[in-house]
């Protein structure tokens, strides 16, 4: 038999790449050239690649060069990301979840630049949320929590009136720092003991009440 867990929210905050839009075929490609050009095992690099801004990660893997080349390989990579769409497909659930969300309190907060964004999100046939944050907007990458904070504020909300869907380590990790509750989505987020944990986002059923809180029905 099916169990359901439920979360009671008055905004959401969702991240993008694994949680709305699998873009992981595109993410790898780019990451193993990157990878291969630098002599460093592929595998290695795809296992921290997810979360966070490129230029962040590529701190992480080379921390001894120079950060004016991250910052420019970062940018080579959202270049070809942003026109290389191939592989770019919705996670199972995700039209329906964001159609359910019309009209009620939600943000994008992911470590993309809006151009990347919008490719994608449009690739995935998915609806732009009024309100984003993208990287161009904050100062410090995922797993800083600025980005959920920053939607949060824009929205109106306290972090801890907010809950974060999130597949990544470093993401789940700024949702907690945020001090905000997050619903895990997908594989990657299984070993992170997430407040909730779904597969993808089919069957997610959002009650909104009259005093605007938000009960999230999440099969599990």
């Amino acid at each position: 038999m099916s169990r359901t867990a439920t979360l009671s929210a008055r905004a959401l905050l969702l991240d993008m790449d694994g949680t709305l839009v699998n873009s992981d075929a595109v993410v790898e490609r780019y990451w193993r050239l990157w990878a291969a050009d630098h002599g460093l095992d592929e595998e290695s690099v795809l296992k921290v690649s997810h979360g966070r801004q490129a230029h962040a990660t590529m701190a992480v893997l080379l921390p001894d060069r120079p950060t004016a080349q991250n910052v420019a390989d970062g940018r080579w990579m959202l270049e070809r990301e942003s026109t290389d769409l191939d592989g770019v497909v919705p996670v199972p659930g995700a039209p329906a979840f964001m159609a359910s969300l019309a009209g009620l309190p939600h943000a994008l907060v992911t470590s993309a630049d809006e151009r990347l964004a919008r490719a994608r999100m449009d690739t995935a046939g998915l609806p732009m949320p009024e309100v984003w944050v993208t990287a161009e907007r904050v100062g410090v990458s995922k797993p800083d929590p600025e980005g959920f904070l920053k939607g949060a504020a824009e929205l109106g909300f306290a972090p801890e009136d907010c809950v974060v869907f999130e597949d990544s380590e470093v993401g789940i990790a700024a949702g907690r720092a945020a001090g905000m509750r997050v619903v895990g989505v997908g594989p990657r987020a299984a070993a992170q003991a997430p407040d909730a944990h779904v597969r993808d986002l089919d069957g997610i059923r959002i009650t909104p009440h009259p005093d605007g809180t938000l009960q999230l029905h999440l099969p599990t």
